[in-house]
């Protein structure tokens, strides 16, 4: 009778065996794949661990190029693409044509807020349906603002609710609230406190006892978005709006006008507009009504998109306009 040890030596030559052939049969696949002739004499293993290590890496991009295909069939996002040239180290596939990407620099683009590399010619063909990544999202101030509340799955950016929260919390009476400028050091060290802790950032009465150092970190952060709340596409139509002097045609232009804003920004505005109303609610205290918001609201929440110096300086009344209707009809626009 066969003792314990023999068998348990037989037992592993047979599994060292079965995994010999597991791995020719891996090498003929991949060779057939790769176009290769082999001929009786086999290559060493030496040979085929950095092939392998090739195959394995882009597994990833036909299995993100099949989610492209799924997410034809779904609505689409509303997120584009941030597409900039990159040099790639080592072999890469374009993720949409699944095509190989030659060259030793600059050989496609990558987004720079979901991670898609793909052919530059390429890029212009992808779907609008980017999914941030919250380990491409380097800060907080200055970034898109659909971009930030897509990393981080929130409805509204984390600065705009925390510091809305902050304020109503403790500050809705304060005289001159949002007019009357905090601190410029203790706003950029608000500024570069999100950049680095995102919602763990301490903004209570504790860490900054002055209300007016958040209200200008707010204030800050709606003026440092690359596309203003009220988006460049949108915005002629809101100064239109903003020129028409009967009641219910205005009302009718606005309620067209948002519904051409992205919804992140759409919904930001809202709880914007909403917040913006309780302060009125509140002006024997803090002597701010909608026209006083609106005078420091409108070039925060608007810019004229590449338009001429003159052009852009006349619009700037009928920017407090449009910031003061939307205040006044908060309940009926939204």
């Amino acid at each position: 009778m066969p003792s314990r040890e023999s068998y348990e030596v037989h037992k592993d030559d047979k599994s060292l065996v079965q995994k010999a052939k597991r791995e020719a049969n891996q090498e003929d696949i991949l060779a057939a794949a790769l176009g290769m002739r082999m001929g009786p004499q086999k290559p060493p293993a030496t040979f085929w661990q950095p092939l392998k290590l090739f195959a394995y890496s882009q597994l990833t991009s036909l299995v993100r190029r099949a989610t492209l295909k799924e997410s034809d069939r779904a609505p689409r996002s509303e997120k584009v693409h941030n597409f900039k040239v990159h040099t790639f180290r080592g072999p890469h596939w374009c993720e949409h044509c699944a095509s190989f990407m030659w060259g030793l620099m600059a050989q496609g683009v990558k987004c720079a807020d979901c991670g898609l590399n793909v052919h530059k010619q390429c890029s212009s063909l992808v779907p609008n349906d980017c999914k941030p990544d919250l380990r491409h999202i380097r800060k907080v101030y200055s970034c898109d603002l659909t971009t930030l509340v897509k990393a981080y799955n929130t409805a509204r950016p984390m600065v705009v609710d925390m510091c809305i929260r902050e304020i109503e919390s403790r500050g809705l009476k304060s005289e001159g609230l949002y007019r009357v400028s905090g601190f410029s050091d203790s706003v950029e060290e608000v500024k570069m406190a999100f950049d680095k802790a995102g919602e763990k950032t301490d903004i209570s009465v504790n860490a900054y006892e002055d209300i007016n150092i958040i209200t200008g970190a707010l204030k800050l952060y709606l003026r440092d978005l690359p596309v203003p709340i009220i988006s460049y596409d949108a915005y002629p139509r809101f100064i239109e709006a903003a020129k028409l002097t009967d009641p219910e045609k205005k009302l009718e232009a606005f309620h067209e006008a948002l519904a051409l804003l992205p919804p992140s920004h759409s919904e930001t505005l809202k709880y914007l507009m909403a917040h913006l109303k309780r302060v009125t609610q509140n002006e024997k205290f803090n002597l701010m009504n909608a026209e006083n918001l609106a005078i420091v609201f409108g070039p925060t929440l608007m810019r004229a998109p590449n338009l001429d110096a003159m052009t852009a300086l006349n619009d700037i009344r009928y920017q407090r306009q449009v910031v003061e209707v939307l205040i006044k009809n908060e309940d009926v626009l939204f």
